[in-house]
């Protein structure tokens, strides 16, 4: 028996409410000790039988290559329908199509099409040149004239960071699903209320599709504070003051962390929500403990 046999046998009493679906989402490893951990918390949370696991790029979308290979060897180690994260922003039209027809020929057909973050550097092809895709949009566009592919993309309760308005990013989106989107899956959010006003402009845009919730269990609250500040996510202030001196391995942490999660979870099932997409930051204990909690796993 292999690590991966041997780590989801150790978790195939895990039973999900199966009136409640999720999904979870990984960034490929780095380095081999990263990898080690990665590989043996994945069969863990494959046990949950989600709806699919997502691979992203990582900080900066940088590692086309490790998504590629990662996603692959998920789906044949677990048989889990697997999604990759694909942007478009500085990557040439050929090279995303040699890409798509890769994951496509290794049974990856869900593919997350976003634009991707700025480089560094600012520097990014003009808007004319017919070589890239300028934005998601164009990028599903695209997708579907290459493979048949699920697409999802992303969605932002609080606006994406460089969005002059909300008006505006719902436009944005409304463009996404124009061009093929099935659903959106949204950034990282702690106030429930800010997707439930989000989820109202939606809908009032003409948008019926599926807005899947992005649930952020805090790991470490430092980084979480850092993270969130990237994607113009606010904090609630009683989070502060919970995290207050509790370092993030501790015990206390641990159980605080998933308990604020699982209240999270209840407060979306009770007002309807029936899946969620869990950014596990490749840790398989705090997302088990908090479907433990709020009852998606019985």
């Amino acid at each position: 028996m292999n690590h991966v046999e041997h780590a989801k046998s150790r978790f195939s009493l895990l039973k999900r409410n199966p009136d409640i679906s999720l999904s979870l989402e990984f960034f490929p490893s780095k380095t081999e000790k990263a990898a080690e951990a990665l590989w043996e918390d994945i069969p863990k949370l494959a046990a949950l039988n989600p709806s699919y696991i997502s691979v992203t790029y990582g900080a900066g979308g940088s590692s086309k290559n490790w998504t590629v290979d990662t996603a692959i060897r998920i789906f044949r180690e677990t048989m889990v329908p697997t999604a990759a994260h694909l942007t478009c922003i500085g990557t040439k039209k050929s090279e995303i199509e040699n890409i798509a027809r890769k994951l496509h020929e290794n049974h990856i057909h869900h593919i997350i099409a976003l634009r991707g973050d700025m480089p560094k550097d600012g520097v990014i092809p003009d808007s004319n040149d017919n070589d890239y895709y300028h934005y998601a949009n164009e990028l599903i566009e695209g997708l579907y004239k290459i493979c048949e592919f699920d697409i999802s993309v992303a969605a932002y309760p609080e606006k994406h960071p460089e969005a002059p308005n909300i008006d505006v990013d719902i436009d944005n989106l409304k463009k996404k699903f124009d061009a093929g989107a099935s659903r959106a899956i949204t950034q990282l959010f702690f106030d429930n209320n800010k997707y439930y006003d989000f989820l109202e402009k939606v809908r009032k845009a003409g948008i019926n599709a599926p807005i899947i919730p992005g649930i952020f269990p805090i790991s470490n609250f430092e980084n979480t504070v850092k993270f969130a500040k990237m994607c113009n996510t606010s904090i609630p202030k009683n989070l502060y003051k919970i995290f207050e001196n509790k370092p993030s391995c501790s015990e206390e942490h641990i159980k605080r962390a998933a308990e604020i999660c699982a209240a999270q979870i209840c407060d979306l099932r009770d007002n309807g929500v029936k899946h969620f997409h869990f950014y596990t930051l490749n840790r398989s204990r705090l997302v088990v403990d908090s479907c433990n909690l709020s009852g998606i796993i019985i």
